[in-house]
């Protein structure tokens, strides 16, 4: 489960504060983005999860660290690495890093732990056996 998934996006104005730097919660805004897009390259949707299996998968805690500041008009590569995979809940370890430059430099890293809910009670249920074995070959999906 050490695979690394990359997603590659670029700073836009609407991403950052007044000097150009980016707003510290857009972090979380990356960093989502990214795990959906791990989880459609794995062939996981999560609208028809929601439609066809009644879960949906929701944050549960985060820890994030800011290393540099990300700047307007910087391209950013976003990283998923799965840390733990349980039966009702998936760890993370995400990073957003600067590319382009000369070597890339690490703007923001963080833990992210998310639960699999019933989409209606909201309470916590297993996630699907379909799922568990497409994530639980995450290694296929490092680019």
């Amino acid at each position: 489960m050490q695979a690394v998934f990359h997603w590659p996006l670029r700073v836009y104005y609407e991403d950052t504060d007044t000097g150009g730097v980016v707003f510290y919660a857009n972090y979380l805004k990356f960093f989502e983005r990214a795990r959906t897009e791990w989880l459609r390259a794995a062939g996981v949707e999560q609208q028809s999860l929601a439609v066809s299996d009644k879960v949906m998968f929701v944050v549960k805690s985060t820890a994030i660290d800011y290393h540099l500041p990300g700047l307007l008009d910087d391209q950013i590569s976003v990283s998923v690495v799965v840390k733990k995979l349980g039966r009702a809940s998936v760890e993370f370890d995400q990073q957003a890093w600067r590319i382009g430059g000369v070597e890339p430099q690490l703007l923001c890293s963080g833990s992210i732990r998310v639960g699999c809910v019933d989409t209606q009670s909201l309470r916590p249920v297993g996630i699907p056996a379909h799922v568990l074995a497409r994530l639980g070959q995450s290694h296929v999906l490092a680019q």
